[in-house]
């Protein structure tokens, strides 16, 4: 009898359509959200375009931070798959950096807007709405300031880290475990021809 994809045991449990789903999209967002703040920054204050990236850039983080919190809330209804069988060491620290990420893609977008909101200033929502802002507080505006300040460069080692963490599994291991976040392949038949 031919061997099938389907028939051997699969050493590695996936995660299911909606994780996947999520992730991918969050991890669209931030390649989108970056490069938002790095030319909305570099734009002078007068520059007609300056608004409308910030505006991007905010609706995207926004975004973001809804996902994550999705996120979260669907690993307490349907739990990761087990831990694929690698050493404890690997399997502590992909576990530590993937809660990290989430931290910091909670922390971010929240600080981003209190940093505006405490500016006097309110955050539109992809100019379908806009999140009013607070009484203006140069104390705070600073601190949340300093704070999504840091977390960018939390969140550059978090990515940097995850993604040569995935390239050194698919690269140097090559044991698979990048296939728990791609969709489930089809069974079929390893024959000749």
């Amino acid at each position: 009898m031919p061997e099938t994809v389907a028939s051997r045991a699969p050493e590695h449990h996936q995660y299911g359509a909606t994780a996947q789903a999520l992730h991918w999209i969050t991890a669209i967002l931030v390649a989108a959200v970056l490069p938002l703040a790095w030319v909305g920054t570099s734009l002078a204050r007068d520059a007609p375009g300056k608004g409308p990236v910030f505006v991007l850039h905010k609706s995207v983080g926004l975004t973001i931070l809804a996902l994550v919190v999705a996120r979260i809330l669907w690993r307490m209804v349907r739990p990761a798959p087990p831990d694929p069988k690698i050493p404890a060491g690997l399997a502590l620290i992909a576990r530590a950096s993937h809660w990290l990420l989430y931290a910091v893609f909670l922390i971010m977008p929240v600080s981003g807007y209190l940093l505006s909101a405490y500016g006097g200033r309110g955050t539109p929502y992809f100019w379908l709405f806009t999140v009013p802002g607070f009484t203006r507080d140069e104390g705070l505006h600073h601190l949340f300031e300093q704070v999504h300040r840091v977390g960018q460069w939390a969140a550059y080692a978090l990515v940097i880290l995850h993604v040569a963490g995935t390239v050194w599994h698919i690269a140097i291991r090559r044991d698979g475990v990048h296939e728990r976040m791609l969709p489930a392949q089809k069974a079929h038949h390893l024959g000749p021809g």
